[in-house]
């Protein structure tokens, strides 16, 4: 097998680099889930995280890492949302102008908090081919250094942080559920838990509506797939990562898929059992044991990570009332 990009030193560095600046988050044993979604559930609520998502994590990773010219020149980004408002709450945090591009239909909620945080905010095109134009045009123009989101190895290696803590709170975890948008956040995880404990099951999930990953692995190729509409507009990615691909093909036991509906019943689920607000994105691991996507045992203990909270608030609230969502894409 050839040797992975990202290592567990990678992830066990990147973790030194950031501890003074993100929480560590808890675990959240929840017994009253266990009987719906068929396994002893504990819950990773990364919505808890600074900036209200894991993206930090990866951001602060690839930024502490920069020199001082490079921080002088400053940063620049393509977001959805959540790796934008990290970037700028890093930015703020450290004295380095941060720019995020993000797509026009962005919910206001994410464009409005990398604004507070100092960020120059520009709204552009939804196509990912589209903003990393503008990405890279200005850099040319300006000289910024690129945060990608889940290309960057440090970005990676910053995301595997929360395998190490899941794995320092629960020695005996059996099956770790993740979602996947780009592949940054279970690459990271991946490679902590396969370089160390190999024992555990580490498993991906993918809105229906948009999951490359999925096709790619029935394909047995990296395999560009057209996205639908959905409400996880998080995970929104047509083409795997060229940097994640690999690794999430090596370490990764399984990848499966869920509709928008099991997702909106999960964020209720999550809501009503767990008492958190998530956004769609990060529910889709919950929305997977809802649907018997994943075979699990009633003893098994399954560490779902909740990525994110950051949503509009309104709009979260019609998915508790049951009530219809436009959605993004």
């Amino acid at each position: 097998m050839e040797k992975s990009p990202v290592t567990l030193a990678d992830v066990e560095r990147a973790a030194e680099r950031i501890r003074p600046y993100v929480r560590h988050t808890p675990l959240l044993r929840q017994m009253k889930m266990d009987k719906g979604l068929g396994c002893q559930v504990y819950i990773k609520p990364e919505m808890l995280q600074i900036t209200g998502a894991f993206k930090l994590r990866g951001a602060l990773s690839k930024i502490l890492s920069l020199t001082q010219a490079e921080r002088d020149r400053g940063i620049i980004t393509s977001s959805s949302g959540n790796h934008g408002q990290a970037c700028a709450y890093a930015g703020q945090l450290l004295g380095i102008r941060a720019t995020v591009i993000v797509p026009e239909d962005t919910p206001s909620v994410k464009v409005e908090n990398a604004r507070a945080m100092g960020a120059d905010v520009v709204l552009w095109d939804r196509s990912y081919v589209e903003r990393w134009k503008k990405v890279h045009a200005d850099v040319e123009a300006h000289g910024y250094t690129i945060v990608h989101n889940y290309e960057d190895l440090d970005v990676i290696a910053g995301q595997g942080t929360i395998a190490l803590e899941i794995m320092q709170d629960l020695a005996d975890v059996d099956t770790l559920l993740v979602p996947i948008g780009g592949g940054g956040l279970i690459s990271g995880i991946a490679t902590a838990v396969k370089e160390s404990r190999p024992e555990i099951r580490v498993i991906g999930v993918q809105a229906e509506a948009c999951c490359p990953y999925y096709v790619s692995r029935q394909n047995g190729e990296r395999t560009r797939v057209t996205v639908r509409q959905t409400i996880a507009d998080g995970l929104a990615c047509d083409w795997p990562g060229e940097n994640p691909y690999p690794i999430i093909e090596k370490y990764v036991d399984e990848i499966v898929t869920v509709s928008e509906e099991a997702i909106a019943e999960a964020v209720r689920v999550v809501a009503n059992d767990a008492k958190l607000i998530a956004e769609p994105s990060s529910c889709v691991g919950i929305a997977a044991l809802l649907s018997n996507r994943v075979n699990v045992r009633p003893d098994e203990k399954v560490c779902v990570v909740l990525t994110s909270g950051n949503w509009n608030i309104d709009m979260i609230g019609q998915l508790l009332k049951g009530e219809h969502v436009d959605c993004i894409g």
